[in-house]
């Protein structure tokens, strides 16, 4: 998977637009994490997206807004039933019937099914999230674990991750966006690279891997709304 700058600018502005409208019951509205989510996915071209949350949510919008961009597809695990009616009509006043498809049920029997896995976010509300990372069958090219909601002290992965054979490079980062996030990078190289948006390559130091490092810290994208004329600036932190 390629670094598109394009994907991530064209996501990120979509999901402004139709965020604006989605209205979560149960926590207040978290532009930043929404916004950083669907710019990550697109920009990585995340094809396989999963998510593990207890409704639809804005999250879930954004996330579904990259896998349109990006050509692929977003799994949503409910838990509970009685959040799928809810979760089908958020989608379906988004518009991404096409792109969402819904599993309901236990996150702990229906994960195994979802292989290979580019890209994933995890609720981490309930106390039972830790072994549901765990579960997680990741794409050991490269692929994306965000833990969402990571309130106080709360952990995820912390850079460590169960054993593969190719001896993919694991590196985690927690950051203060929303109600708290980690994101772990996953890959074969020793060396996450993502080009910024003029081009030039940025390289993430990961465990086990050499010491050098990028002179730029972020990846800019600027994005120009046609409709409004307004410019968006964003960045990917080089630290994730």
């Amino acid at each position: 998977m390629v670094w598109s700058p394009q994907f991530a600018a064209n996501a990120y502005l979509d999901t402004v637009k139709l965020c604006k409208d989605v209205k979560e019951s149960n926590s207040p509205i978290e532009p930043e994490s929404t916004q950083f989510l669907s710019a990550l996915a697109a920009g990585m071209s995340a094809q396989h997206i999963v998510e593990v949350s207890p409704q639809a949510s804005q999250s879930t919008v954004a996330l579904a807004v990259a896998a349109r961009q990006t050509g692929g597809r977003l799994v949503c695990i409910l838990p509970q039933s009685e959040s799928l009616v809810e979760s089908k009509q958020v989608i379906e006043d988004s518009g991404l019937t096409d792109i969402v498809e819904f599993k309901v049920g236990d996150p702990y029997k229906i994960l195994p099914e979802c292989e290979n896995v580019d890209f994933s976010v995890v609720d981490c509300k309930s106390e039972s999230y830790t072994g549901l990372l765990k579960l997680l069958d990741m794409n050991p090219a490269k692929s994306v674990v965000v833990a969402n909601n990571l309130l106080g002290e709360k952990s995820g992965l912390g850079g460590e991750w169960r054993s593969l054979q190719d001896k993919s490079a694991v590196r985690s980062a927690k950051h203060p966006i929303g109600k708290g996030m980690e994101v772990t990078m996953i890959g074969k190289s020793a060396e996450f690279v993502m080009k910024d948006s003029k081009g030039f390559r940025q390289e993430r130091k990961v465990r086990g891997a050499s010491r050098r490092r990028s002179r730029s810290k972020s990846a800019w994208v600027t994005k120009v709304d046609e409709v409004s004329g307004e410019e968006h600036l964003f960045r990917i932190p080089q630290s994730i």
